[in-house]
């Protein structure tokens, strides 16, 4: 791995991923899609460890939404287990390695056992130092900027917030991701090239990198060629 090659002053804060890929990479080699999901649980550790190595300060990663609830019962099923059981190996891992740990997306009609381990982990995590990853489990970007939205008229409601006040500050201070920087770089494996309802509004300005190889064979060497194209970019933010 070619770490030395990265420029530490060009280093994303911000990484956000779409982990793309689990069912098909199953699918093509003949097993079920459950452990297409298990691996890609096992990648998502490797990455996030790699990237607070590394010197990441924030990953969010997209891990179920709002739509995935269509797919079957069976399925939902498993995934729900395996977030449960994700965060509870995490839980018992030595100080968690410094990375602090946050869930994006509507967790209220969750599991209560989900629920559970979502809060204990989150708490034990919340001091650290390192990484912060976001895990966003029934999440959906529409969904985010209503609940803001929502948010915002309850104040101006209850005279909390003048009308005139509300602007891009107000609206960022709503969202899921509140006092953290917008992704400089968004990585989607799996060779689908489009944000399926992920981070709208904080995606303005980021720049994306797309690869044809499924989730659960993203490596470290991948991520750091990622790293590598966005340190390539020239970022104006609409200027010249």
């Amino acid at each position: 791995m070619q770490i030395d090659n990265i420029e530490k002053d060009l280093l994303p804060k911000h990484i956000a991923i779409i982990m793309d890929g689990n069912r098909r990479w199953a699918r093509e080699k003949g097993i079920d899609t459950k452990l297409g999901h298990k691996a890609g649980a096992e990648t998502l550790e490797k990455i996030a460890s790699f990237a607070n190595k590394i010197g990441i300060k924030y990953m969010t990663v997209y891990a179920f939404s709002t739509e995935n609830w269509k797919r079957t019962k069976e399925e939902v099923g498993a995934l729900m287990l395996l977030l449960k059981a994700y965060l509870d190996k995490f839980l018992n891992k030595e100080s968690l390695r410094n990375i602090k740990i946050r869930v994006l997306g509507d967790i209220e009609n969750l599991d209560k056992g989900i629920k559970e381990s979502i809060e204990k982990i989150v708490e034990k995590s919340k001091n650290n130092t390192g990484l912060t990853l976001n895990i966003a489990f029934n999440y959906g970007g529409r969904a985010e900027i209503v609940r803001a939205v929502k948010r915002i008229s309850e104040k101006v409601k209850n005279d909390e917030l003048e009308l005139e006040e509300i602007n891009e500050e107000i609206v960022e201070n709503n969202l899921y991701t509140v006092g953290e920087p917008n992704p400089d770089l968004l990585i989607r494996p799996g060779g689908e090239l489009r944000i399926s309802n992920f981070l709208l509004w904080q995606l303005a300005y980021t720049e994306f990198v797309f690869t044809n190889k499924y989730w659960p064979d993203f490596s470290e060497e991948d991520l750091l060629e990622a790293i590598n194209i966005f340190e390539t970019r020239n970022r104006k933010f609409g200027g010249k």
